[in-house]
């Protein structure tokens, strides 16, 4: 099939879980299908001001068309409008302007859809919440298929959704939580869908060298990912600070991701922004406990990840994807509020063979579960049961 795969940003230098699926999925999509992803110039999804150059290149081999930006994020506008759309009584044309606000606001890449879009089989639509997606399925929705990365926030409830989610041919859900939660505020059934969650390949063996060289030492609890309060890592901050003042601690928390908020200053907590792949695997290799605070999940990858190493996690209970995750694979603990992080904490850093025994059930799971072979059979026969009749080859 010929496929093209439209979303906000895209490049191996991006911290992003949405952005990361689909830059994953496209490269083993392009094993068997003539795959082109549509995406923006930008790098930035704060400010969404143009980076790449626009036009046509490779990344990894697959080929890429970049559309400009037409004007950055307004911070000062999206406010206002998110005050007006989350206040209960915004009206259709009100909700609809949240998403031109929210961005990237590419025009040309509508363009490339409302013209060219027949020539692609399947269009894969990566992130509801953003334009591209918001905007450009409704323009080839007999051949869309949408990954919604929904989460239980307010954007959910928007009744614009409602008809939304009843336009793409098919989708792709990451959990069954995720599934569950579009299913309740779609206008009616939903099209045919499957829950792939994220394919890993079986973890190679890490060195510590890297961790050596930036002088992290165990024991470390670790947070990899975008440092946002979004991403709960206020509460974190707090909880961590408040855990260290009650206990004469060695525990370090590892900090690895871009930051959007102020850091804790705290001798125990360490920064190193966004890390390669190589210190990335030897953080999950060596790390004591992953930590997923975050309040807002459609899929965890990176607690896919940790499990994918062997290593347990504590996450989150008010997040239910969090939860599911951690129940479906027994391989995490899950707390509501600071009582039950610190019991947990504690729990697992006194009890490591138990911590040890929810790595290797994480690991089985992911073995069950998420290894590329049963992804890509799940995402291909979604593929070729949804949407008009494939054209030959040319």
């Amino acid at each position: 099939m010929r496929l093209a795969c439209v979303v906000h940003r895209y490049g191996a230098d991006i911290a992003g879980g949405s952005e990361a699926h689909c830059r994953l999925i496209a490269e083993h999509l392009a094993v068997d299908h003539d795959v082109t992803v549509l995406t923006t110039c930008a790098r930035d999804h704060v400010t969404w001001q143009n980076a790449y150059p626009p036009g046509e290149s490779r990344v990894n081999g697959i080929r890429v068309v970049r559309f400009r930006v037409a004007r950055p994020r307004s911070l000062h506008r999206f406010a206002e409008i998110s005050e007006v759309a989350f206040g209960g009584r915004a009206s259709a044309a009100e909700q609809e302007r949240w998403f031109r606000e929210n961005g990237p606001d590419a025009p040309e890449l509508l363009d490339h859809l409302s013209a060219r879009g027949g020539d692609y089989d399947r269009v894969l639509f990566w992130a509801f919440r953003y334009s591209g997606s918001f905007f450009g399925l409704p323009l080839v929705a007999d051949r869309a298929v949408l990954v919604p990365t929904a989460e239980e926030d307010p954007l959910i409830k928007l009744d614009v959704l409602g008809p939304y989610f009843a336009l793409p041919a098919g989708f792709l859900f990451l959990t069954p939580e995720e599934q569950a939660l579009v299913a309740r505020r779609a206008s009616g059934p939903l099209a045919p869908a499957s829950v792939i969650g994220s394919g890993l390949d079986p973890a190679a063996a890490a060195s510590a060298a890297p961790l050596d060289r930036l002088g992290i030492r165990r024991p470390f609890v670790l947070y990899l990912g975008r440092i946002d309060p979004n991403k709960g890592c206020d509460i974190l901050f707090r909880y961590f600070e408040r855990y260290h003042a009650e206990r004469a601690s060695p525990l370090d928390l590892v900090m690895a991701g871009p930051a959007n908020m102020p850091l804790l200053e705290h001798p125990h907590v360490k920064q190193l922004g966004f890390v390669d792949s190589v210190t990335r695997e030897a953080l999950l290799a060596r790390a004591s406990l992953l930590m997923v605070p975050s309040r807002y999940e459609s899929l965890s990858l990176v607690l896919l990840e940790a499990w994918n190493h062997g290593l347990a996690a504590l996450v989150n209970a008010r997040c239910l994807v969090l939860k599911g995750q951690a129940q479906r694979a027994n391989g995490a603990l899950y707390y509501q509020d600071y009582d039950e992080f610190a019991r947990a904490l504690d729990y697992l850093l006194e009890q490591p063979e138990i911590a040890e025994e929810l790595g290797r059930q994480g690991l089985a799971y992911v073995d069950r579960e998420y290894r590329w072979p049963r992804v890509m059979q799940k995402i291909n026969a979604l593929l070729t049961a949804v949407g008009p009749s494939p054209r030959p080859p040319s």
